[in-house]
């Protein structure tokens, strides 16, 4: 009997590891449970595993070798059932159906495109096929409008060999789907998956196309997915959760100040059900496609045929000999139409706006300008400010019922966008924004038209042309996180301007003879020199803040969901993080809370966040200090060298969104653009004058508590942003009496009419009439100083 149960023992270890995994695929498994769950005799046992092995035989080649058995039992534990496992050996051998089987992959070649999903305007080339015969495809050389790309792309251009079934396949590729939303986080965390991962920082709901690290090496948010181990057998997959076209992969490496990891090659495997799967091949077999060669640029490889499944699964290969297997990706696909699935009826984005939703190059912004303003003549006007490193003219739009003039008692808003060129998603919504607006306007929309009539608003779409353009010609997907972002000269035009910052504290503290204001700070000499480092953009930037009294400004950025306000930089040499409130921090942080409230998404506690940072504890609003300290930013000079306050507003986690995306963008932003200019009527606003009824400019506008004043404009008129409550407002100007009244600012749209009557000094009055016959007015110390003089002469 001892025997019997050593050869049981010995039976049942032979096949346990096995065991699992093929116990969903055989429906023998039952024979073992009907036998094991039996009280008889171990030989009964025996022979019933035997005979179960004879079924397995075609399978026992492919039997776990020993040392895996850790990697293994750990998928099963990890994984359970729902996914079905790689085996060791030479190659990678899952479990696949042939053609026409249940459970194979359709390819898509006639697969109508989803009516939603516009293909983009990029053509897409193959490269020359490589020595080891892996197929990639190039970053699209030209797109909407570009004559000379699409030259180029014609005479590069070849088909793949073969007959004529291939060419059609190889013209379906060209379809060029959209992401399935990996960066846009479309794709839930859910909804990733991976053999193993390194740990939690690096598990697969990190592998997402561009995300980035944090600043320290382990951080509990890291730059990709990294498998737990490094062999052949790892992978990431994506579920879709309907049956999609898929159509290409993005890859990049890690996203890591301290280590290299990327990989080389990787095979690509789509399935229906998750269990049976089928690898992507070519003529010859396996196809496997190039990866990366560095860790940031993102390389695009088109499947050879289109595929039709739920599930896509990215198998590495090859890697950097001296880093891990770590990727960031992108899926291209097509969701075909599912009707009967409610829930992505519920959450898929429609608008009802008819607006013009691609991305423009710069021919095709300048013509939407023009034809904006040939639809609205009466309220638009088109001007520049100035132009850039390369020569193109910084074009911006204005829209009031009185265009070109600036009217007292109006107050003037900006939008800006695009000092940063890759971050396009600002850009394209501002020429929406302009489009709407004329559109609403023509319809008689009262809420538009009264906020034309009371607001002359100004929108300027692209401060860094030069940069866009780099970024256009790689496309939505291919410009990396940091491709045109810079100006032709390699400046960040968004931390470009003269820190005044430093020369308000280093006066406050050090308490030098020489006082600096508190506002209206003046530029520094050196920063005006012509050796200075400062942007040719950021120049006219600086010219148009001073020509134009705006009150209030937005400046739209990318790659995040939330709202900054100054202070940008930390007040303590020694922080790099720390919040620096400006004396009028509870309007800074209202303002950010009223675009990011009626924002769709950034106060959407259920949102994950984009990359490392959470704020949802701060209602999707930042002092930028207390997130990352930058000298010079547009955002603090403006409010310490103007009457603007500025706000820089990032609209979206993905820079440059696909097309596809843009009418979902704009949905979650529209009510927010609007809200955030109705804001420049919160607070007190009135006219300076004397007792003629004659503006005053330069007078000094203060409120009481409040270390930061304003000045009135060229006309005496001023505006002052105030949260509701009392105030006791002053005024004061050169050769004038100060004054002081109580204005209350209210919980409604609009601001409080506080006006000033001041007169002029006695002394103001002396010089106007010496001024006057011609005769300057004698200082007394002057003369006490000449009757000394006579009187030592006469003494002598």
């Amino acid at each position: 009997m001892s025997w019997g149960f050593a050869s049981c023992q010995g039976c049942f270890s032979c096949f346990q590891i096995k065991f699992w995994d093929l116990q969903r695929r055989f429906t023998q498994k039952q024979t073992i449970m009907i036998a094991l769950s039996k009280k008889g005799s171990c030989s009964q046992l025996c022979l019933a595993l035997c005979a179960f092995g004879l079924v397995l035989l075609e399978d026992l080649s492919q039997a776990l070798l020993m040392e895996d058995q850790d990697y293994y039992l750990q998928e099963i534990s990890n994984r359970d059932h729902y996914y079905s496992f790689p085996y060791p050996g030479e190659e990678y051998f899952p479990f696949t159906e042939q053609p026409g089987e249940e459970g194979s992959i359709p390819a898509a070649e006639t697969e109508e495109e989803h009516p939603r999903f516009k293909p983009s305007r990029k053509e897409l080339k193959p490269k020359k096929t490589s020595k080891k015969g892996k197929s990639v495809l190039e970053t699209p050389p030209a797109k909407n409008g570009n004559k000379k790309g699409e030259k180029n792309k014609r005479k590069n251009e070849k088909m793949p060999d073969g007959d004529s079934q291939s060419q059609s396949a190889y013209a379906d590729v060209r379809e060029n789907c959209p992401p399935l939303g990996l960066e846009t986080l479309k794709i839930t965390d859910f909804q990733l998956h991976a053999s193993t991962a390194k740990r939690y920082g690096l598990g697969a709901h990190r592998g997402r196309l561009n995300i980035q690290a944090g600043v320290n090496e382990n951080d509990f948010y890291d730059g990709a997915w990294c498998a737990g181990r490094n062999d052949p057998y790892q992978w990431i997959e994506v579920d879709a959760r309907r049956l999609t076209k898929f159509t290409g992969v993005i890859t990049q490496g890690r996203n890591s100040l301290w280590s290299s990891n990327w990989v080389t090659s990787y095979r690509v495997l789509v399935s229906n059900d998750s269990h049976a799967w089928t690898v992507v091949k070519n003529e010859s077999g396996d196809m496997i496609f190039e990866g990366n060669s560095e860790k940031e640029i993102p390389v695009l490889n088109m499947l050879p045929v289109p595929l039709v499944a739920r599930y896509i699964r990215i198998n590495p290969r090859s890697w950097f000999a001296e880093g891990s297997i770590c990727m960031r990706l992108e899926i291209l696909g097509c969701p075909l139409p599912d009707p009967n699935n409610y829930y992505h009826r519920r959450n898929e984005m429609t608008t009802t706006d008819n607006l013009d939703f691609k991305h423009h190059n710069y021919k095709e912004m300048r013509q939407l300008m023009k034809t904006v303003n040939k639809m609205c003549p009466n309220i638009t006007r088109i001007y520049n400010i100035g132009k850039s490193n390369q020569g193109l003219k910084l074009y911006a739009v204005e829209i009031s019922d009185n265009p070109g003039e600036h009217e007292v008692g109006e107050p003037e808003f900006r939008y800006i966008a695009g000092a940063h060129g890759n971050e396009v998603l600002g850009r394209e919504l501002i020429l929406l924004l302009m489009q709407f607006m004329c559109q609403e306007y023509l319809a008689g929309n009262p809420r538009i038209v009264h906020l034309i009539e009371d607001t002359r608003i100004h929108l300027l779409p692209s401060v860094n042309p030069d940069g866009y353009d780099k970024a256009y010609e790689a496309g939505s997907e291919l410009g990396g996180w940091s491709l045109g972002r810079w100006t032709q000269d390699g400046i960040d035009i968004n931390n470009n301007f003269p820190d005044l910052n430093s020369l308000l504290w280093e006066s406050e503290d050090q308490k030098s003879k020489r006082k600096v204001p508190n506002h209206h700070i003046p530029i520094p000499d050196w920063y005006l020199s012509e050796n200075a480092t400062v942007a040719v953009e950021t120049r006219a930037i600086i010219a148009w803040m001073e020509k134009i009294p705006f009150v209030l400004g937005g400046n739209l950025q990318g790659g995040e969901l939330v709202v900054a306000y100054p202070y940008d930089m930390v007040r303590s040499m020694w922080k790099t993080q720390d919040y620096t409130a400006t004396p009028d921090d509870h309007v800074f942080r209202w303002l950010a809370y009223s675009y990011a409230s009626t924002h769709r998404l950034m106060t959407d506690a259920r949102r994950r966040a984009c990359h490392t940072e959470d704020f949802q504890k701060e209602d999707g609003t930042v002092n930028g200090a207390s997130w990352h300290t930058v000298a010079g930013s547009i955002n603090d000079f403006s409010y310490l060298h103007t009457n603007c306050f500025e706000l820089s507003i990032y609209v979206g986690c993905d820079k440059y969104p696909h097309e596809s995306e843009l009418p979902e963008e704009w949905e979650n932003n529209r009510e927010s653009l609007i809200v955030f200019m109705e804001q420049a009527h919160r607070g007190i606003k009135g006219v300076v004058k004397d007792i003629h009824g004659k503006g005053i400019p330069n007078a000094i506008i203060s409120v009481e508590g409040v270390n930061h004043d304003i000045r009135t404009g060229s006309d005496g008129d001023y505006w002052r942003l105030l949260n509701p409550g009392d105030y006791v407002v002053g005024v004061k100007a050169e050769g004038y009496t100060a004054a002081t009244k109580t204005c209350e600012v209210g919980y409604d749209m609009g601001a409080t009419q506080c006006d000033f009557t001041i007169s002029k000094t006695n002394l103001a009055r002396i010089k106007e009439i010496m001024r006057k016959f011609g005769k300057q007015p004698i200082s007394l110390s002057v003369r006490r100083l000449r009757q000394r003089a006579r009187q030592r002469r006469q003494q002598r």
